[in-house]
């Protein structure tokens, strides 16, 4: 049981700091932004490439753990 407590206390970890990266960074290069008169069009490509890669890398660890 104190595995995974360590295990949560670490994504947590992993969490707050993507949460403050995106919040202070905001947009990644590669994201696409177009903005016209009244409209926006936001892809985020970069992100979504970057949030994947995270949140495998945390399955990956929960099935390793369990």
């Amino acid at each position: 049981m104190p595995d995974i407590g360590r295990l949560l206390i670490g994504l947590g970890i992993v969490l707050i700091l993507f949460g403050l990266f995106v919040f202070y960074i905001g947009k990644l290069p590669g994201d696409i932004v177009i903005k016209k008169e009244n409209f926006t069009f936001y892809v985020p490509i970069t992100t979504s490439i970057l949030i994947s890669l995270i949140l495998s890398i945390i399955f990956y660890l929960f099935s390793k753990f369990f």
